[in-house]
């Protein structure tokens, strides 16, 4: 890849994601309220990638096999338990996957 290539590439990649950053504010005015499916999105988007992120994970892992799926079923309980006892998504994936890198070690 040329250096001009790389610099339009680095460009678009810049105006992209500035792009999807303020289109929000330029399409949805402060001064009227946000429509009802877009607040049921901000609500219900979260969960559902969360979610899928967790099966992405889960894809490849043999249960019937191995140490069966041992780290990660552990990985997910403390990821689960934790989110219930301090409702904070960090500390929930990172002792989540502090266990889990503990287990496959």
């Amino acid at each position: 890849m040329t250096f001009t290539q790389q610099l339009l590439t680095i460009g678009v990649c810049v105006a992209a994601t500035m792009l999807t950053r303020f289109l929000p504010f330029l399409v949805f005015s402060s001064r009227k309220p946000t429509p009802p499916y877009m607040q049921y999105l901000g609500k219900a988007l979260p969960s559902a990638i969360f979610a899928m992120l967790v099966v992405y994970c889960l894809r490849n892992v043999s249960f019937l096999t191995g140490n069966h799926g041992l780290p990660e079923l552990l990985g997910i309980a403390i990821t689960v338990a934790l989110h219930l006892w301090k409702r904070n998504m960090m500390i929930s994936i990172l002792g989540g996957t502090l266990v889990y890198m503990i287990c496959v070690r």
